[in-house]
């Protein structure tokens, strides 16, 4: 099949009938749901552009036919351009604020499936496993989600010193059918919205025996037996686009993921058992470095978004001429820009990696993830400030239809540059940004969802060669006078 339309994912969604937890009742329908069809529609959007806009959004495969372009394993920088295009123009529609779009699985599935090599060292098993599996989600387009994480019952005990291993995802079993798993993952992105769930290693796991059932990295379908998501609160409360201009569209659902004796498959089993390889599989196959690079398309286009509210505030109040609004938006704007030229570095110095795989270069992007967790609420915190009180001077689209309070709101809701409506309408998207339960939902993902900032950063150091820069300093020194 190959690249397909929105519709195609709705009606693949519905009649799945995974096991989906919401407000203590089991969800149905996900496509009708209130907590999820508006999000539902939104995905569906992203796989319409593939349809509409088949030369930029998909590539041609081997076989003729056409694929998803977030699949293609990029053997050039055209490719590479090729991918950050279509990425962005998946970003742009949801405005930054749809991190998990499958996009992001799907760069990292076709790193995975080029480095198969690296799986079928541990059994030659997985590195047929890995690449049918790419080949069969490219086929079907599939939306995926992923968990990593394990629960934490103590911050400061449990096993590996990290999570509690009576909770923890780990292997029960192996039969002659697959393996049969058990435990629970946190934290599953938009997985009441997904057809897959892949599983990765969540840590760095200690090299011991005691370790092996937990070193897992394999794919299910999202409706297996024993396989359930346990969601938070949505977001989306059943107002209108003009009310909640973000979560009406883009509530991205997160679900705690529980298994109860799940059968995997043997076809879909990547990796059991092997510590080592476990803990080495990101940048073993260059996997996190795609993701990164998803991850800094999205950082600009959440960055351009947020730089454009911000502005369009300072012009509809007549305040772009005041020093301290000037003053934070310079603010934004370097942080803009740098995003910008942390992906275009990357792009530019991209290479072929062990694998043949054509990989943007990894300092500039995880410089990138590094800082956006702490520039981000910055930018949240400017939009706050800039607004001041207008955030909270917001009619609903209900007061705007009532004949006795509209001339009133006309008459004192206007600005310099806006009339009423457009002028509020403003206002409620700056409140969704900075002030609303969605907003701060995408403050914490943007500090968390890439992992432990602490952990990030020992990450850069190991990934950096500091010696010839040490080494500078110490010639230096050693200059005679």
């Amino acid at each position: 099949m190959g690249a397909r339309s929105g519709n195609n994912y709705l009606s693949s969604l519905k009649k799945l009938g995974a096991e989906i937890w919401i407000g203590g009742a089991r969800a149905g329908d996900v496509t009708a749901h209130p907590a999820f069809a508006n999000c539902a529609r939104s995905v569906a959007s992203l796989y319409d552009m593939q349809m509409e806009h088949p030369e930029t959004m998909t590539f041609r495969t081997d076989d003729g036919g056409r694929a998803g372009m977030s699949f293609i394993i990029p053997k050039s920088a055209d490719d590479l351009r090729k991918r950050t295009r279509m990425m962005k123009t998946w970003a742009d529609f949801g405005c930054g604020m749809l991190g998990r779009t499958p996009d992001y699985l799907n760069v990292s599935l076709a790193a995975m499936a080029a480095a198969r090599e690296f799986f079928a060292e541990s059994d030659p098993r997985h590195g047929d496993n890995i690449w049918n599996y790419y080949m069969e989600a490219r086929h079907h387009d599939w939306c995926a989600t992923h968990t990593l994480v394990n629960p934490r019952a103590s911050r400061a005990a449990g096993w590996a010193g990290h999570t509690d291993a009576d909770l923890a995802l780990k292997l029960v079993e192996k039969t002659k059918e697959g393996i049969i798993v058990s435990g629970c993952r946190m934290l599953a992105t938009l997985a009441p919205l997904s057809e897959e769930l892949l599983v990765f290693p969540s840590t760095v796991l200690k090299a011991e025996p005691a370790a092996e059932p937990f070193a897992l990295s394999f794919a299910i379908q999202c409706n297996a037996k024993g396989l359930k998501f346990l969601c938070r609160d949505t977001y989306d409360v059943g107002r209108s686009r003009f009310d909640n201009p973000l979560a009406s569209r883009f509530d991205e659902m997160d679900a705690v993921v529980v298994f109860d004796n799940v059968l995997i498959p043997w076809e879909r089993v990547f990796l059991c058992g092997d510590v080592a390889r476990c803990n080495a599989l990101y940048a073993g196959t260059g996997a996190v470095v795609h993701m990164m690079h998803q991850v800094a398309v999205k950082n600009v286009a959440k960055s351009e978004f947020i730089l454009g509210l911000a502005a369009r505030i300072a012009e509809a109040s007549d305040a772009m001429p005041l020093p301290h609004v000037r003053e934070r938006l310079a603010e934004m704007i370097m942080t803009t820009e740098t995003m910008r030229a942390c992906l275009r570095a990357a792009e530019a110095d991209a290479a072929p990696d062990k694998w043949g795989v054509f990989t943007p270069a990894r300092a500039p992007l995880d410089t990138a993830r590094n800082l956006f967790p702490r520039l981000y609420p910055r930018m949240v915190e400017i939009i706050q400030l800039n607004s001041s009180s207008s955030l909270m001077a917001t009619p609903s689209a209900a007061d705007f239809a009532n004949p006795a309070e509209l001339p009133d709101i006309e008459r004192y809701f206007g600005a310099a540059d806006a009339g009423a409506k457009e002028r509020v309408a403003l206002y409620r998207l700056a409140w969704e940004v900075a002030c609303s339960a969605f907003g701060g939902r995408q403050v914490l993902y943007e500090r968390f969802f890439f992992g432990d900032p602490v952990r990030m950063a020992s990450a850069l150091v190991d990934n950096t060669d500091l010696k010839p820069l040490s080494d500078r300093v110490r010639a230096f020194l050693k200059r005679p006078d």
